[in-house]
């Protein structure tokens, strides 16, 4: 067996050959969906990406001769250890042949650049946070991702197993096959939403999107506060996803709950871009021409499947409709008005009321998705 060799990404040729190192794994996988490359250099950028401005993060290549067989993103968040008393660092963008010496290789060298922050223990799969791209896709292979969540081979739970890890915590995706029936369920539900507060409910302001995106931060931020992971955003990440998202959003699929002139609570919804990006090959351009890029605007009213990627109300305000009647509004306004089919995701396996209320109402649990831990030894 050659001799595998981990070396750290230092150049724009490395990051470039790292990004498209998952053509390599997926090239036989019909559910992929290839990521768009102008997004991934933006994304993995020190100077443009705002999670650098408090955490810090590194990338790794591993070798066998001349050709890549692996790599993996370790990254290192003080405000996230700072809330949660802890002492953790993250691997995320891993990918990897099927080779267990492979991926122990390219553990040992996150592992060693979070001993060199002091950190004790590793967990992931996780892009940066929980705010972005996170968990290991460990059932429902066979269905393409929605946008902005995971996917990967199968094997790699085994791979990452043998490695020395264990689970910390499940995620669930929940799918809506019959929106009818979810709406025949919720609007029994909300009747009594008006007889315990007085809230009103509105459409996201598309027009005025950077102060609705600090209301949505601000019920995010409180909302989500108790939650397994959660880590806050900071007002340059919030301003940095908006800009990114602000080209897919569409008018009634954000929903903002509002009791006065105060936001309790928001549901957002996304059409899933990646039934348009799947035959991109993750570029906007051909020939010199943004051939992609208006294909992607042309079809973005046209897709017909969804993502509702974030529900939230701040607890004071919980167990009065109020999250049964954003699920309503987005349902309704895209699903039904539109005819989309869509997700909900991601739900943690331990929040029994709102994995038990999507069972409720019609939703079936499709994809779970894991992050791994491991003690990080001398």
């Amino acid at each position: 067996m050659s001799k595998i060799k981990v070396s750290q990404v230092t150049s724009r040729r490395e990051r470039d050959a790292f990004i498209k190192f998952q053509w390599q794994i997926y090239s036989e996988d019909p559910a992929w969906v290839p990521p768009l490359i102008i997004e991934r250099k933006a994304f993995l950028d020190g100077k443009r990406n705002p999670f650098y401005r408090h955490g810090d993060a590194a990338l790794f290549l591993a070798w066998r001769k001349d050709k890549i067989v692996g790599r993996i993103m370790a990254s290192d968040d003080p405000n996230y250890n700072s809330l949660h008393q802890s002492n953790v660092g993250c691997f995320g963008l891993f990918e990897c042949i099927d080779d267990r010496d492979v991926a122990a290789a390219l553990f040992e060298a996150a592992a060693n650049w979070l001993r060199a922050k002091g950190r004790t223990e590793i967990m992931g799969p996780i892009d940066y946070s929980t705010n972005y791209v996170c968990g290991l896709l460990i059932d429902g292979f066979q269905f393409p991702p929605t946008i902005l969540t995971a996917h990967n081979p199968p094997y790699y739970k085994e791979l990452i197993e043998s490695c020395g890890f264990g689970k910390a915590k499940d995620w669930y995706a929940w799918w809506f096959a019959d929106p009818s029936r979810a709406v025949m369920h919720l609007r029994r539900l909300v009747t009594r939403v008006h007889k315990r507060c007085s809230v009103t409910f509105r459409p996201a302001n598309l027009k005025n999107l950077r102060d609705e995106s600090r209301r949505l931060r601000e019920i995010y931020n409180q909302a989500w506060k108790k939650n397994w992971g959660f880590v806050p955003f900071t007002e340059a990440e919030i301003e940095f996803m908006t800009k990114e998202l602000k080209p897919l959003l569409l008018p009634k699929f954000a929903w903002v709950a509002e009791s006065g002139n105060k936001p309790v609570g928001f549901a957002l919804g996304l059409p899933d871009i990646n039934v348009v990006l799947h035959d991109l090959n993750g570029r906007l351009t051909r020939f010199g021409f943004p051939i992609g890029l208006i294909k992607l605007l042309f079809c973005k009213n046209r897709i017909r499947k969804g993502r509702l990627l974030a529900l939230g109300v701040i607890e004071k305000y919980r167990r009065s409709g109020i999250a049964e009647m954003l699920v309503l509004r987005v349902i309704e306004e895209t699903m039904v008005k539109r005819g989309i089919t869509g997700e909900l995701s991601m739900t943690l396996e331990d929040n029994f009321m709102i994995n038990r209320f999507l069972e409720a109402i019609g939703a079936y649990r499709y994809k779970t998705y894991r992050i791994f831990t491991r003690t990080l030894t001398e």
